[in-house]
């Protein structure tokens, strides 16, 4: 027998780590179960133009009520695209939200933030946006930007203008209205060159709005699904619901619950726009019984989004997904915790796009001493969920050996040329032995994730836009401060 190994014909290779919180058999269970809902009970559906576009194509409409046939949205998951990719600002394709790929950002609209210099909370500032734009800019494993902050009744359109000019990744945006919409695709549109370069390759994606828990699809929320739609511009319209409080406390029932809402908005945009991009956001939070609070923190919170992510998996639809987010009110143990077991949940799960990088106090602060902690739990997820390879080279019989019994690989050639590929290594975390790591002060994870942050704000310069597109975007937003004077 030759010292060659033969191909095993029925080989299986893990590319990656993943795991499944539903089987096939118990999404298709949930499917049918929201079908039910959606032909028994219905939708409120506050829109005109959404109550026409539905009665016009099949479903039984009285008032505000809309039952759903399923052969509809049968139809619809059978022309929805089964992927979406984001560029970045220059027109390169980055995200490719398909299969298990999973791409992370940080949130939007939080009130608060946590002050760099004092440490406080206080309220958000358009500085923060701009800051939260360029951190994220720089580090390595945020793929795409949101504001992490949210402003005043023009926070869509601001929130953007100053986005646009901090990074040149892809952003995730929201529209206070249809309006506001229009605002900030028009910017965007200038900075592509027109609306048909965006649609081409489009840098942006909206989180359009949320139903009311249970059922009830407001006006303004169907108004921004149907301009974004029709204008080509990938849509998130995600299903927020409290377990216990506006879904119902099981995980299933919730998801049920969830899943129906997003099929009627998918559902409305495929008659809108058939094969517009949809992305599937199946979110719930858990309502603790003892504070009232809204636990992002909660275990519940990652096992929900995960199962949500199943679905999308099952239907072949792109995800949306949530990570880095904690209870805590400061960046401390707490934050740590739950932001590792969510962000490591999520990646495993194989959610497309995943945001909240940065969240505090259960989505009600801002920090980018959090968001920077984020990005190094990330790499560490990262590195876990690539697995490991198996060939050749990383087999390394040839290398054992040639050092054999009671060498060492430090002066390898196959250690210089694998360990940067097998390795990862970390940037805020300390790995120093204790008097190294008292030499250098003590530093604790916290003040080293302070002074990231104010390097990052003190050396890095996102690549600028051109005085011509300035000059476009600052005339669309005065455009719409006129608009709310």
């Amino acid at each position: 027998m030759s010292g060659e190994r033969k191909l095993k014909t029925n080989y299986k290779a893990n590319r990656s780590l993943q795991f499944e919180v539903l089987s096939n058999d118990q999404c298709e269970e949930i499917f049918f179960s929201a079908l039910e809902v959606l032909e028994k009970t219905g939708v409120e559906i506050h829109s005109e133009e959404a109550l026409s576009l539905l009665e016009e194509n099949g479903c039984w409409v009285e008032g505000e009520r809309v039952k759903v046939p399923s052969y509809l949205i049968k139809k619809a998951l059978n022309v929805a695209p089964s992927r979406v990719v984001l560029s970045d600002r220059k027109g390169s394709r980055k995200l490719f939200l398909e299969g298990n790929n999973s791409y992370f950002g940080p949130g939007l609209t939080n009130p608060n933030f946590i002050d760099l210099e004092t440490g406080e909370r206080r309220e958000v500032t358009k500085q923060d946006i701009a800051n939260t734009a360029r951190v994220c800019d720089k580090l390595e494993n945020i793929d795409f930007v949101m504001s992490l902050a949210g402003l005043d009744e023009l926070a869509d359109v601001r929130e953007v203008h100053t986005m646009l000019q901090n990074t040149t990744k892809p952003i995730v945006s929201w529209g206070e209205d249809a309006a506001g919409c229009k605002d900030t695709v028009d910017m965007c549109s200038a900075v592509a060159g027109s609306l048909e370069e965006l649609q081409q390759n489009p840098f942006i994606a909206y989180y359009a709005g949320d139903p009311v828990s249970p059922f009830n699809h407001p006006q303004d929320s169907l108004e921004k699904l149907l301009f974004l739609t029709d204008k080509g511009i990938p849509v998130i319209y995600p299903s927020g619901m409290l377990l216990g409080g506006t879904a119902p406390v099981t995980i299933a029932g919730a998801i049920v619950q969830g899943l129906a809402d997003n099929l009627v908005a998918l559902l409305l945009s495929q008659l809108k726009k058939e094969g517009a991009p949809f992305i599937l956001g199946i979110g719930m939070a858990l309502m603790d019984m003892k504070t009232n609070i809204t636990s992002y923190g909660a275990p519940e919170h990652s096992l929900g989004y995960a199962a949500g992510v199943d679905l999308g998996h099952y239907l072949n639809l792109p995800t949306f997904g949530t990570a880095g987010v904690t209870d805590s009110k400061v960046v401390d143990q707490q934050a740590a915790i739950e932001a590792a077991i969510s962000c490591y949940s999520s990646a495993l799960s194989g959610a497309n796009l995943i945001h909240d990088i940065g969240f505090l106090e259960s989505g009600m602060t801002g920090s980018l001493e959090h968001l920077i902690m984020g990005n190094e739990i990330i790499g560490m997820v990262r590195r876990i969920i690539s697995g490991v390879q198996v060939n050749k080279e990383t087999l390394a019989v040839d290398v054992l050996d040639e050092v054999g019994p009671g060498g060492h690989f430090l002066g390898s050639e196959h250690t210089s040329n694998n360990f940067r590929k097998e390795i990862w290594f970390p940037s805020v975390m300390d790995r120093q032995n204790f008097s190294n790591w008292k030499k250098q002060g003590e530093k604790t994870m916290k003040e080293r994730l302070n002074e990231k942050a104010k390097k990052i704000l003190a050396e890095h310069n996102p690549e600028p836009l051109t005085p011509e597109m300035k000059n476009k975007i600052d005339k669309i937003l005065a455009r719409a401060e006129e608009r709310i004077e």
